[in-house]
């Protein structure tokens, strides 16, 4: 690593190591995040994580995707590991997850409980490992390409300078049609380099933070398909002095799916149903902030996301036909405009806003089913 590289890991690895206890600790709400219902499966699953582990929870959103029986699953910066305990329930005993971190402190908190989740689960053997590592290395920790079905990341690859190189990383580890999921910050201009040297809003996933238009461009450079957004919320500085600094700049926190193309698929756009029977999400998927997919319904796609459904391990999941072929359905028929499209993780997170001062608080205190994590 160069210097600067090598500093700001050093600063980060004693940010997470020594100055952060708990999730209460940080000095930003940019850590605390989540835009949208928490399916009840997924609900249960983190009441089953042991309390120190979901104390140290530093994640900026809820990076489990759907589909995961069986499923292989790399979580990069996986901390105390209470992602990983989650996902290691929801991929079950024939599934497997890999947590991997820098900070040698948070990875013995997550390797203490192993026995505890595995009995909690009732599995006969434990599904999870624990890596020591750099996750820009995957090949230095023993990570083989082409063996993951998912790798997810919660509010990390901001952390780490060279962000082409994580995500290159990841592109090489995940099986053909394989999907990073992951939630990170993204700032709305690039940064200054007074922000950007700051070791306070590195730690805080500020400093690191990708402009959001940069994400499309080093995805289409390693041979993703095109960034898909699933949520966005915007975030709030509650600190004077790191407000000062920040100036004009706004952060937000963002959901994006990357899937890593075949190179066979739909040429044209498509008509698809979906079966339903996911998992959490049985009768209605929402795969993306574009997409909602209805059990029994038809829809309209294009052909990027036709040739991701076909050729991912959502291919089970959908009736995928060429537009004029007739259709069996029961439901109604949907179609997108091209022009409705969000790509923009602010108008999507001031859109969320709006929604949610529209609406009236539910009797737990909610708005519309969204709430922070803690």
């Amino acid at each position: 690593a160069a210097p600067h590289d090598a500093e700001i890991r050093k600063d980060v690895q004693t940010y997470y190591g020594q100055v952060l206890k708990k999730s209460a600790d940080l000095k930003t709400n940019a850590c605390v995040t989540t835009a949208r219902p928490v399916p009840k499966h997924i609900r249960e699953a983190l009441q089953n994580v042991h309390e120190e582990v979901a104390l140290r929870y530093y994640g900026c959103g809820l990076v489990i995707p759907e589909h995961l029986e069986n499923c292989w699953i790399l979580d990069l910066g996986s901390g105390a590991g209470r992602d990983c305990y989650v996902l290691s329930q929801l991929v079950g005993e024939k599934g497997h997850v890999t947590g991997l971190d820098m900070t040698k402190g948070q990875v013995e908190v997550a390797e203490k409980y192993l026995d505890y989740h595995m009995e909690k689960y009732g599995f006969q053997a434990s599904n999870v490992t624990f890596i020591h590592g750099y996750i820009e290395k995957l090949g230095e920790a023993g990570i083989k390409n082409e063996s993951y079905d998912i790798v997810v990341s919660n509010c990390v690859i901001n952390l780490v300078p060279d962000k082409q190189q994580v995500l290159q990383e990841a592109y090489q580890v995940l099986k053909h049609g394989g999907e990073l999921y992951f939630s990170d910050v993204y700032t709305s201009l690039e940064l200054p380099e007074e922000i950007r040297t700051h070791k306070v809003l590195w730690g805080e996933c500020l400093g690191g933070a990708l402009y959001w238009k940069e994400l499309a461009i080093l995805a289409q450079k390693i041979g993703f398909c095109p960034p898909r957004l699933v949520t966005a919320n915007l975030i709030t500085i509650q600190n004077k002095e790191l407000e000062r600094v920040i100036g004009d700049c706004r952060f937000v926190s963002a959901t994006f799916r990357l899937f890593k193309c075949s190179k066979t698929g739909p040429t044209k756009r498509c008509q698809v149903i979906y079966n339903g029977g996911i998992t959490g999400h049985e009768k209605e998927l929402k795969f993306d902030a574009n997409f909602t997919f209805k059990e029994g319904e038809i829809v309209e796609v294009d052909e990027e996301t036709a040739a991701i459904l076909k050729n991912s391990r959502f291919a089970q999941d959908f009736l995928i036909r060429p537009i004029g072929e007739k259709l069996p359905t029961s439901g109604g028929c949907s179609a997108l405009e091209l022009k409705d499209v969000i790509t923009d993780p602010f108008k999507l997170a001031e859109e969320s806003d709006s929604m949610k001062s529209r609406c009236v608080p539910d009797a737990a205190g909610g708005c519309c089913g969204t709430k922070k994590s803690c």
